[in-house]
C-alpha cells in the first residue's frame, strides 16, 4: 500500500527527528494492442524538458538516483513523490502550529530553486540550403526551476527557460498541485488538484508525450510538421485545472480542462495568428493500471483529449479534434547484473478531426482527416551512470496539400504527412547532476517522401541528425 511504501522509505528521517511531510511520451493498417500492449519502445517529437532538479534532492535529502533511473525516467519513489504534490520533506522546515484563529506555517528552510544549463552541437547529413552546417549552441537553453514544497499538501514543478534563438525567457512546463490522502474501501487513496500548462505534464510515467523519449532534441535540425494536438502541439499554449487520484497504488485516474493561453500576446486573446484557439473548454482524460513487484513494474493505460478550435479567430466555424491514445511502460530490474534496469515504453495516438473552419478558410482541402502516431523505445540502464536507448517513430494520415503545404526543407511536396525514423541515444551521467548525451536521428521518410520530399530536391535522409549535448543542473 502507498502509505506503507512511503513510511518505509522515510522512516530513517523520522528516527533522526527531522521534520517531514508525506502528503503525496502512420502505422499503416490495423494497430493491434495485444493484451493491452504490443508497442514496446517511446516518444520522439518533444520540446526540451527536464524533471530531475537538485531542489528536490535538497528538500528530501535523497540523491537524484532515488527518484530517477536516469532523468527524466521516474522510479517508484519518484512517482510517489510527484503523486503526493512534490511535498515529501526530509530536511528541516520552519514550522508554526496553527489554531482556530491563526494560520499555521510549514515552509522549507532552503528556497527550492534550481538551474539547468544545456550546451549542444548539431549536424545534419546535408546542410539546409544557404546555411552553415554543424551548429554549436552555448547555451542551447537555460532554465530556472521553482520545484518543491510550498506549504503542507502544496508543491510545484515550475520551469522558465531561456531560448537562445528567440533570445528571451519564456514560461515552460509547469505543474502546481495540491495533494492529500484518505481511505476508499479500506484501501489507500492519494488524490489531488493540478494547475498545469501542457496536457500529460502531470502524468507519472514516461510513456506519455510531455516526459517521453528523447528528453531533448536539436533545436536547429528540421523536424516533421505533422503531430497530434496531444503530442506536444499544445504545450505551454494552454492553461488547465484538473484532478487526479491513485487508488490502492494500482488504479490511476485523472482529468483536466484546458483553455488557450497564448504567451506573449495581450489578454484577452483575439486568436489572430494562432492556428489553435480553444472554444469553450478542452477536456483531457487519463486512466492507467500499474502492477509492481520487487523487480518488475508494469503500467498499461489510455489517455486522450477533445478540442474544438477556430484558426485565427475566436468566433465562427470550428475545427474539432479528438485524440485517443494507448500507452504502456515496463521496467525490469535485473539483480544478477547489479540492479541494471531494462525498460520498454510506447504509445499509439489516433487523432480524428473535422476541419470545417479550416476548410472554409482554405487552410485544408477536405473536412475529414485522421493522423496515426506510433512512438516507442527500449532502454537499458547500466546502473545510474550510463544508458543506451533505441527508439522508433511513425506518423501517417490523410494527405492534404493545403494542410501540409510544399516548401523548401520543411514542406510536403505531395501533401502527405507520413514520417518514419529511428533514434539511437547514449547518455552518460558521471555525477548525478551532469549529463553527456550522444544522439543520432535517422529518417526513412520525411514529410511524405523518401526522395525529393519538399519538391526542391531534398531527401529524407538529408535530415539525419547527429546531436551532442552537455547538461548541467545545480
Amino acid at each position: 500500500m502507498l502509505g506503507v511504501f512511503l513510511n518505509e522509505n522515510f522512516s530513517a528521517f523520522e528516527r533522526k527527528g527531522k521534520s517531514m511531510s508525506i502528503h503525496k511520451f502512420r502505422l499503416h493498417g490495423a494497430i493491434i494492442f495485444c493484451a493491452l500492449f504490443t508497442l514496446f519502445m517511446s516518444l520522439f517529437f518533444q520540446v526540451s524538458t527536464a524533471s530531475a532538479v537538485p531542489s528536490f534532492a535538497r528538500q528530501t535529502g535523497f540523491p537524484c538516483k532515488s527518484c530517477h533511473m536516469m532523468p527524466p525516467e521516474l522510479t517508484a519513489l519518484g512517482r510517489a513523490f510527484k503523486l503526493n504534490g512534490y511535498t515529501m520533506a526530509g530536511k528541516s522546515t520552519v514550522t508554526s502550529k496553527g489554531t482556530n484563529r491563526e494560520g499555521g506555517l510549514e515552509i522549507l528552510e532552503s528556497f527550492p530553486l534550481s538551474v539547468l544549463f544545456d550546451t549542444s552541437f548539431s549536424a545534419t547529413k546535408s546542410p539546409q540550403p544557404g546555411t552553415q552546417n554543424g551548429n554549436f549552441q552555448f547555451p542551447q537553453d537555460a532554465s530556472l526551476f521553482l520545484a518543491g514544497a510550498w506549504a503542507p499538501h502544496v508543491g510545484s514543478f515550475i520551469q522558465v527557460t531561456y531560448d537562445t534563438q528567440a533570445d528571451n525567457f519564456s514560461w515552460d512546463n509547469t505543474d502546481i498541485r495540491y495533494a492529500n490522502t484518505t481511505k476508499l474501501f479500506q484501501k489507500d487513496l492519494a488524490f489531488g488538484i493540478t494547475l498545469n500548462n501542457n496536457p500529460t505534464v502531470e502524468d507519472l510515467w514516461n510513456s506519455t508525450p510531455a516526459w517521453g523519449f528523447p528528453p531533448i532534441t536539436s533545436s536547429s535540425a528540421p523536424s516533421p510538421n505533422a503531430a497530434a494536438l496531444i503530442n506536444g502541439t499544445l504545450g505551454m499554449d494552454v492553461a488547465g485545472i484538473g484532478g487526479y487520484a491513485m487508488w490502492n497504488n494500482h488504479l490511476y485516474l485523472a482529468g483536466t480542462i484546458y483553455r488557450s493561453e497564448h504567451i506573449g500576446v495581450a489578454q484577452p486573446i483575439n486568436g489572430i495568428g494562432f492556428p489553435i484557439n480553444i472554444r469553450g473548454v478542452a477536456p483531457y482524460w487519463r486512466v492507467a493500471w500499474q502492477q509492481t513487484s520487487k523487480n518488475n513494474s508494469l503500467m498499461v493505460g489510455s489517455y486522450g483529449m477533445h478540442v474544438k478550435s477556430s484558426p485565427d479567430s475566436i468566433t465562427g466555424l470550428e475545427d474539432s479534434f479528438t485524440d485517443w491514445a494507448f500507452d504502456f511502460q515496463y521496467d525490469r530490474t535485473i539483480p544478477q547484473f547489479g540492479g541494471d534496469v531494462l525498460s520498454f515504453r510506447g504509445t499509439y495516438i489516433r487523432e480524428n478531426s473535422s476541419l470545417h473552419a479550416s476548410f472554409d478558410n482554405d487552410f485544408a482541402s477536405s473536412v475529414r482527416h485522421h493522423l496515426n502516431t506510433v512512438q516507442a523505445n527500449a532502454e537499458y540502464h547500466f546502473g545510474n551512470k550510463l544508458s543506451g536507448t533505441f527508439g522508433f517513430f511513425n506518423v501517417d494520415g490523410t494527405s492534404d496539400s493545403l494542410l501540409y503545404p510544399s516548401g523548401d526543407v520543411t514542406g510536403n511536396a505531395n501533401g502527405d504527412p507520413k514520417s518514419t525514423g529511428y533514434i539511437g541515444n547514449v547518455s552518460w551521467w558521471p555525477v548525478q547532476n551532469i549529463g553527456l548525451t550522444l544522439q543520432y536521428t535517422g529518417y526513412t521518410r520525411f514529410n511524405g517522401g523518401r526522395t525529393n520530399y519538399d519538391g526542391a530536391g531534398r531527401n529524407a535522409g538529408s535530415n539525419n541528425t547527429l546531436f551532442l549535448l552537455a547538461r548541467f543542473v545545480f
